[in-house]
C-alpha cells in the first residue's frame, strides 16, 4: 500500500497507518525514570555529533545504549557492539526503556516486542531530522517505537519514496510514536524544533528511538 493514510485521532491515539500510530502521554508515567537514565547512559556514553559518510556533521547529537548502538562516520552507516569513542560496550539497555517499549508496540499490535537498540537523539530549538527511512536493521518488519521528551516537535511521516506526501504530525512530551510491518519502511523526520522552555529539559528535546536490529 502505497498512499499514506490520512493522520486520524481518536482519543489519545492518532493513525498513521495500517501499522503505524501516536499515542499521546503513553511514556508520561514513567518520564522521571526515563531522564535519570538517560544521564547515567550520558556519564559512559556522552552524546556527540555523528560525521555523515559524505563527510556532514549531523545537527542532532546523539549516543546509544543497549546491545547494538547507532553508528555514522566516514566508513558509512552501521550498527556496532562498541562504542568508537571509547572501545566499551555501549550502556545496558534500562529496564524502563524495555518496559515501555513492550508496552507501547503491545498497545499498537506488535505483542513481544524486544528491542536490541536505542538511539538516544538530543535536539536544540533550530535542529531538525530530514526524511529518511531506517534500513541499517536486519529486522525490517519489528516496529520502531520512538519517545518523545522535553520541547514539542512535529513528526513528519511520509510514504515509501522521499518524494511522496508527508503528515505533520505534532508531538509532545510523553509521546509515543510506534510504526512496523507493512509501514515500517516509510519515510519519516522531524522539523525544525521551536525555540521555547521545557519544564524538565530546558531548551532541548529529547528523542529515545528503539529498534529491533537482529
Amino acid at each position: 500500500m502505497n498512499d499514506l493514510f490520512a493522520a486520524q485521532s481518536l482519543g489519545t491515539r492518532t493513525t498513521l497507518g495500517p501499522q503505524a500510530c501516536v499515542l499521546h502521554g503513553f511514556g508520561l508515567p514513567v518520564v522521571d525514570v526515563l531522564l535519570a537514565d538517560i544521564e547515567r547512559i550520558q556519564l559512559d556514553a556522552p552524546f556527540r555529533h555523528l560525521v555523515t559518510p559524505g563527510g556532514h556533521t549531523m545537527q542532532v547529537a546523539m549516543t546509544n545504549c543497549g546491545p547494538f548502538g547507532w553508528c555514522s562516520d566516514r566508513r558509512g552507516y552501521r550498527y556496532d557492539p562498541r562504542d568508537p569513542d571509547t572501545g566499551q560496550p555501549w550502556p545496558p539497555m534500562p529496564q524502563a526503556f524495555l518496559q515501555l517499549a513492550a508496552d507501547a508496540a503491545d498497545a499498537a499490535g506488535f505483542p513481544g516486542y524486544l528491542p536490541d537498540a536505542c538511539l538516544i537523539n538530543r535536539y536544540t530549538p533550530g535542529t531538525r531530522l530530514t526524511l529518511h527511512q531506517d534500513r541499517d536493521e536486519d529486522d525490517r518488519i519489528a516496529p520502531i517505537v520512538s519517545v518523545s521528551l522535553g520541547l514539542p516537535a512535529t513528526f513528519l511521516f511520509g510514504g515509501f519514496a522521499r518524494s511522496d506526501k508527508t503528515v505533520r504530525v505534532p508531538l509532545a512530551h510523553g509521546d509515543v510514536v510506534v510504526w512496523g510491518g507493512v509501514d515500517r519502511m516509510r519515510f519519516h523526520g522531524v522539523l525544525p524544533v521551536k525555540d521555547g522552555l521545557h519544564e524538565l529539559l530546558g531548551a532541548r528535546r529529547i528523542n529515545l528511538t528503539l529498534r529491533k536490529v537482529k
